[in-house]
């Protein structure tokens, strides 16, 4: 059935993308947040660990 189905880019899908004109390219932010959490979460467990040796 030639017709029957027709494939539209990736990113033109859906309406608000066609909107914003993303045209299926998704850019990856270099995003550092785990390792802020991580950092952060060792920081408290040590303060913890160190306050209730002492």
């Amino acid at each position: 059935m030639p017709g029957y189905l027709q494939l539209a880019p990736r990113g033109a899908s859906h309406s608000f993308r066609r909107r914003l004109g993303l045209g299926g390219e998704t850019r990856r932010r270099n995003d550092d947040g785990d390792l802020k959490l991580f950092v952060l979460s060792f920081t408290a467990f040590f303060i913890c660990i160190y306050t209730l040796i002492l």
